[in-house]
């Protein structure tokens, strides 16, 4: 049986650690001046050389070498055992399946016996905060004290487990998470060695997929190389699953065009093929962050499949930043639920909601069309100018829409509908969640002749509202809760105890500089 590549690129000597120099030169001098300790904590993240930096130490400190500085030598017969994984007096314990206090007073009952070969009895116990508080106080007086011929190199992924009473026994070395052009550096190594063909794409996402563990990107590397002959980008990604899922371009897409319905049922058909929620919830983080860092000028830094590309690059001049943010941060909030709730999609489902009920479309290339947009431009150019003053009112076409009050109609069926509002939304969502996710982005504003209105915060979602059936389904809701029919009438940027004296048109000058951009209306009198 082959060697697997992880155990066979193990370093053997100081200068082969990875990444590591602030520890290896400290280990280094201790063991030329002879002052090694008796006791060490090697912390840090999994795959960055802990256990293997202890065994580099044990092999240093009985080298047979007469030269100090040049140890360990590989080449003495104590160094080949320990290579080997034949020496006597190097003993690894695995602290995760002997955690009891038996297992350390056996292990302190023991350590009296002076070493078989070597100078020292080494004793690495690796994930040693798995040890139980029992086995901790044992451990401690043999960490004081140990005997002279004995060095314990204590290694943990969570030295925050460690109790206090240990680490102040032990010297500490913070192992660090090996950086992506070290790692990559590490696998063209590799790979020129053994004779793979490997795309260069493809070595620089196994070093991000590795998260600074260089043990864990040999590990891909060599699931990869029993995949086919040639490792390319695509088939990295494929195997190991960083491909994008087509369910999260169409999530994105139907995000982008504001289709609700379509959007929700993206989100069912992957949940029923048998994708993990919070998985999910990633991969449309992942790929979302690779549209920001295109966005970003940092196209450099993203290892997409070839195919996504010509996507990838759409999304991005769709989005604007603020955009991808707010729905970056939506999913994410979908991926603190857990799974296991009761109902596993509405995290993912509520994100989706949250983000087309913002108020503010999010295709920007549709924001630039708008007429709404041209008028707000046309706006600030004529208040630059000073065309727009407090003697510019004219006489509105529509007036009714410019106080939000009950003065027709049915009053007290009308109060009833808007104190109703909360309930109004929540069963639009039995009708269309498109429709509720309209009603989530405006304000009930009041009864004007016989008209509901509603204030949209831009002309998009507003037309978004009067498209369709939705307001249809809106007036049947009503009708439902209050027992009267409304007509509604859909107006922008009004609110309670803000609006505009009568004679001064909703849809004018005045009226938009007031509303967006912050303008005070002054009247004549004043």
């Amino acid at each position: 049986m082959s060697k697997v590549l992880y155990l066979k690129w193990r370093p053997l000597d100081w200068d082969e650690v990875v990444s590591q120099d602030h520890v290896i030169k400290t280990l280094q001098n201790a063991v030329r001046n002879d002052r090694v300790s008796h006791a060490y904590l090697f912390s840090g993240p999994r795959g960055t050389g802990k256990t293997t930096t202890a065994r580099i130490l044990a092999k240093a400190v009985n080298c047979l070498e007469e030269e100090p500085e040049n140890r360990p030598c590989n080449q003495c017969q104590h160094c080949r055992a320990v290579n080997q994984g034949e020496f006597l007096d190097l003993i690894e314990i695995d602290a995760a399946s002997n955690t009891s206090v038996e297992d350390v007073r056996d292990l302190r009952d023991k350590i009296n016996f002076t070493p078989n070969q070597g100078r020292f009895k080494v004793y690495i116990i690796d994930e040693v905060h798995m040890l139980s508080q029992a086995a901790f106080n044992a451990l401690l007086k043999t960490l004081e004290e140990p005997p002279e011929h004995a060095i314990f190199v204590l290694a943990t992924t969570e030295v925050h487990k460690i109790p206090a009473t240990v680490l102040s026994r032990c010297q500490r070395h913070e192992f660090r998470r090996i950086p992506v052009e070290a790692i990559v550096t590490q696998l063209e190594k590799l790979v020129e060695s053994e004779g793979l063909e490997v795309e260069p794409q493809a070595l620089r996402l196994i070093a991000k997929q590795a998260t600074g563990s260089l043990r864990d990107a040999i590990s891909l590397l060599d699931q990869l190389a029993a995949a086919e002959a040639e490792i390319t980008l695509d088939l990295a990604h494929q195997v190991l699953g960083t491909a994008t899922d087509q369910a999260v371009l169409e999530l994105v897409d139907a995000l982008l065009r504001e289709e609700a319905a379509r959007g929700l049922d993206v989100l069912q058909a992957a949940l029923e093929r048998g994708s993990d929620p919070r998985h999910f919830a990633r991969q449309v983080i992942s790929y979302l962050r690779n549209v920001l860092l295109v966005k970003m000028g940092n196209r450099e830094e993203v290892e997409i499949p070839t195919d996504d590309e010509a996507r990838l690059l759409k999304h991005s001049q769709a989005f604007t930043v603020d955009q991808l943010l707010r729905v970056i941060r939506a999913f994410n909030q979908a991926t603190i639920h857990k799974s296991s709730s009761w109902q596993p999609s509405l995290p993912l489902e509520m994100a989706f909601i949250d983000v087309l009920s913002e108020g503010e479309a999010l295709s920007s290339e549709v924001t630039q069309e708008t007429s709404q947009g041209k008028k707000k431009q046309q706006t600030r150019d004529q208040v630059d100018s000073g065309e727009v003053s407090g003697d510019s009112k004219r006489k509105s076409e529509n007036t009714e829409t410019s106080k939000p009050q009950s003065e027709e109609g049915s009053p007290s069926k009308a109060v009833h509908a808007l104190r109703s509002w909360d309930q109004i939304i929540k069963m639009a969502r039995d009708y269309n969640p498109t429709t509720q996710a309209l009603l989530n982005s405006c304000t009930p504003l009041g009864l004007k002749k016989g008209c509901l209105i509603l204030s949209f915060k831009n002309e998009i979602i507003k037309s978004k509202m009067e498209n369709g059936d939705h307001l249809q389904t809106c007036r049947q809701i009503i009708t439902k809760v209050v027992g009267e029919e409304f007509p509604i009438k859909c107006v922008i940027g009004q609110s309670k105890g803000k609006d505009m004296p009568q004679d001064v048109d909703p849809d004018g000058l005045v009226a938009t500089a007031v509303r967006e951009l912050g303008g005070k209306y002054v009247s004549d009198e004043e």
